[in-house]
């Protein structure tokens, strides 16, 4: 049988595959940008010189692309491999995963900073790649993780922005404009922050929208699968799509009520569990018989049940559906008992067509799919009258005359009777039961 996860375990999974596609993406928009940045610099070669005086930049910018790309392809293999791992955590990992992409970056900057003597580097587009990492963060669905990238990459690029332009940097401060470079690195590290905090909400009305989801597919997969149990998948996947069709409305039905003939005697006869056991056998293919002809077991009735054709969906002749499904029943009756898997047993069925009112009925606590009319109770009186006829099916001639050909010859005209409960005379047609 199969295991039925849980929310937080289908969240885990979901969160490793979005690391792995974070991966990818990110490959792929590094990759662009140093391809990006190269076409740049071909261009605007001489500005760059005067502005760095060495190619150590655009080296280390294609070193650090290299690295991270590396980084990202081993992040997806490790999650493809132990993503079921115990040993790797989804949440510290994306923890450990975000402090290195941020911190690779900052590295990076220090060592073009070091090596070119030039902090101007602090202030060019290369330092926008954090933004990258904050706004891909979302993947995560971790208000807290977005906060942390952010507030992260804010923290390391005011540290070493303030400790080179203030201790490192050959350029003197002009004094018309003291501490400039300060408050211009204090507001890009600001707007980091909030960019995570914007990210962090971004990500947990995903993360909430995502659980809503879930749980409304569960709920339904639920509904399905008890009303699964008593409808074939084929009116399961019709009241799907029509869905009015469970609201109150009349419409012709074929009932049919089965009734097991001696059946308080076997239970006086026998233990609970061998009861028990007798009736899931008996119950076991009748219903199975009664859903592939596309019938709906409305009821259990202790020895018995009543049986719908045509609500809450019609699918071609009810009549018939419910014909052929009662005379299989019969027949898998006798087959049964001849292989010793049950005792014998008699039925008594009895089929009706007219029209019902059918629909959801109860309150909004509880509510019930339900048949009600004189149908109902017309193919109850008619399946009781086969013990006076000793018969195993009797249905009535508005069943009768919507059979094809073929099944009509496998019934004849018994007589025609008052019904109780009806004020006119009904004609009723016995089955002529085969001996196997």
């Amino acid at each position: 049988m199969q295991k039925i996860m849980s929310v937080e375990e289908l969240f885990n999974i979901e969160i490793s595959k979005s690391e792995r596609l974070r991966a990818l993406i990110l490959i792929g928009l590094l990759g662009l940008e140093a391809i990006l940045l190269l076409v740049i610099y071909f261009f605007y070669s001489e500005e760059y010189l005067l502005m760095f005086k060495t190619h150590i930049a655009i080296y280390a910018i294609l070193i650090f692309t290299v690295i991270i790309i590396v980084y990202e392809f081993f992040v997806h293999y490790i999650i493809g491999k132990w993503s079921k791992s115990v040993f790797l955590n989804p949440r510290l990992f994306s923890y450990f995963n975000s402090f290195s992409e941020v911190t690779l970056l900052s590295l990076l900057l220090i060592f073009i900073v070091k090596y070119s003597n030039q902090v101007i580097i602090l202030q060019s587009p290369a330092t926008l790649t954090y933004f990258i990492f904050i706004v891909l963060s979302t993947f995560r669905l971790n208000f807290k993780l977005s906060i942390f990238t952010g507030t992260l990459a804010a923290f390391e690029f005011i540290i070493i922005s303030i400790y080179f332009s203030t201790y490192y940097s050959n350029t003197p401060v002009d004094n018309a404009h003291p501490d400039l470079s300060g408050m211009q690195y204090l507001g890009q590290g600001l707007i980091m922050i909030i960019a995570g905090i914007a990210a962090g909400f971004v990500a947990d009305l995903i993360k909430t929208k995502m659980i809503i989801s879930w749980n409304n597919i569960k709920e339904k997969n639920e509904v399905i699968d008890l009303f699964g149990q008593q409808i074939s998948p084929q009116i399961a996947d019709n009241i799907l799509k029509n869905h009015n069709e469970l609201s109150g409305a009349r419409k012709k039905v074929c009932i049919m009520f089965l009734d097991i003939r001696q059946f308080t005697p076997y239970v006086e006869q026998h233990q609970p569990e061998e009861v028990v056991a007798y009736l899931n056998t008996l119950f076991g293919f009748m219903i199975h018989i009664v859903q592939s002809h596309h019938g709906v077991i409305n009821q259990f009735l202790g020895d018995g049940f009543m049986a719908t054709f045509g609500a809450p969906v019609s699918i071609g002749n009810s009549s018939q559906h419910a014909v052929e499904a009662s005379q299989e029943i019969i027949n898998k009756l006798s087959i049964e008992f001849k292989k010793g898997n049950i005792p014998k047993t008699r039925i008594g069925i009895g089929l009706h067509y007219d029209e019902a009112v059918t629909g959801n009925i109860g309150s909004s606590i509880r509510k019930q799919y339900s048949i009600t009319g004189k149908v109902v109770i017309m193919a109850s009186r008619i399946e009781q009258l086969n013990k006076k006829y000793n018969t195993c099916l009797l249905i009535s001639e508005e069943i009768f005359n919507q059979l094809n050909d073929l099944t009509q010859n496998t019934f004849t005209w018994l007589e025609s009777s008052k019904i109780k409960g009806s004020e006119k005379l009904v004609s009723l047609y016995k089955f002529e039961e085969k001996r196997i």
